[in-house]
């Protein structure tokens, strides 16, 4: 089934991983004050050229990065909006050159600083991070999101043929027509976007005025979301049952991440990084394909510059889509509990204990290190902080009866 799809269900299968990733993606330049349609224009870009760099082989969809919505606020309020994307460039700098060291270094190097001790707990908590935000839409409405949660689950467990491959769809045509009789939608979107129009950052495009201030602002933001890309590039193997840091390599993957985010940079749009959002889908539908992505890509691009489609995707309720997300991110924890068990990872020995402990109550907790205007917090100060562990620890200690 991964691989055997249709053109039709292909095509099918990608818009449903497009409406996965569409609320997140849209909602970070509604944040800071720029145009969605850009937003989704760079993402599908992004994503594009990432897999050119990856040779077409890693499933991996690219999206606006949430990591850089405070940091982008605050550069944009000292050195205005145009130096701000400029200053993004340094963030594909940080990606490249990590791509070096890592093509330097080689697969051992990572075996040593990521072992599945230290990916385990970070792949967890890739899901459940991302699990307050699901309730949050959610709550909005808790009747339509189960509505939408159970046409999921009827659809993923019971469905047969092409339902079984797209739950976020029924569960999203379901929610829409429950929230459409009960009169919650607001039609108004629709019948006043037009049908066809670029986004804003192309009709009226500019460079982006470089300043060094907001470049080096930028570059210690860079390291969460480096981290949290090397953790769903583990996500996205163990869905697919293939190990892309090998082939393509994780110097590709974050070498095609970079790309991106530059590329976004001088478009207008935010930072792009890997979106857990539809490995969760992923993992779900059983759906690997990367040329399923490329179809979601394609069609963000599409929906960026034809109005009344990307207004029709506004006017889905918020809690039809959290009820879904509720499905979704705890499908990407248990990849994490699967890793661990497919490595076996002994829990008896005392690092592990520490190293998955401490992860997991750091990033569940929403731990926050500053130092001045930097600060680390989630995903990225728990995934260093297990690599940290991992090195210092001694090893091969057995945990005290």
């Amino acid at each position: 089934m991964k691989n055997e799809l249709s053109p039709v269900r292909k095509g099918i299968v990608g818009v449903q991983f497009l409406f996965v990733a569409f609320g997140a993606t849209v909602l970070v330049p509604l944040l800071i004050g720029i145009d969605p349609a850009t937003a989704l224009f760079s993402a599908g870009i992004g994503t594009f050229l990432f897999h050119l760099v990856t040779k077409g082989k890693v499933p991996v969809f690219l999206g606006s990065s949430f990591a850089f919505i405070a940091p982008i606020i605050a550069a944009t309020a000292q050195w205005g909006l145009p130096a701000t994307f400029a200053g993004l460039s340094g963030v594909a700098l940080v990606y490249f050159i990590v791509s070096i060291l890592i093509k330097w270094q080689g697969k051992l190097f990572l075996d040593r600083i990521f072992p599945p001790a230290v990916i385990g707990p970070v792949i967890i908590l890739i899901g459940l991070s991302l699990s307050p935000s699901a309730v949050n839409m959610a709550k909005e409405c808790w009747w339509l999101a189960i509505v939408s949660l159970g046409a999921s689950i009827l659809a993923m467990a019971a469905g047969r043929g092409p339902l079984k491959i797209i739950p976020v769809i029924c569960g999203i045509i379901v929610g829409y027509i429950a929230a459409a009789i009960a009169g919650l939608i607001d039609y108004t979107p629709i019948a006043e976007a037009q049908w066809l129009s670029l986004p804003s950052s192309l009709t009226d495009f500019h460079w982006p005025e470089f300043a060094w201030e907001p470049f080096v602002f930028m570059i210690p933001v860079a390291i969460a979301p480096v981290v949290e890309h090397i953790g769903d590039i583990y996500v996205v193997s163990a869905v697919a049952n293939k190990d892309f840091t090998k082939d393509p390599g994780l110097h590709r993957t974050m070498a095609g991440d970079g790309l991106a985010c530059l590329v976004a940079s001088f478009i207008g749009g935010p930072p792009v990084t890997t979106y857990s959002e539809v490995t969760g889908a992923m993992q779900i539908t059983r759906v690997t394909s990367p040329a399923v992505i490329r179809v979601a890509a394609a069609t963000a691009i599409v929906f960026s510059i034809c109005g009344k489609l990307s207004a029709f995707l506004s006017t889905i309720p918020q809690a039809v889509l959290g009820g879904i997300m509720l499905l979704l991110f705890g499908s990407i924890a248990s990849v994490g509990v699967q890793n661990m068990l497919r490595n076996k990872v002994d829990i008896n020995i005392t690092r592990n204990i520490i190293i998955i402990s401490v992860v997991l109550t750091l990033g569940i907790g929403g731990a926050v290190w500053s130092i001045g205007s930097f600060s680390l917090q989630g995903i990225g100060l728990s995934a260093l902080v297990g690599v940290i562990l991992n090195l210092i620890l001694p090893r091969d200690k057995k945990a005290k009866k």
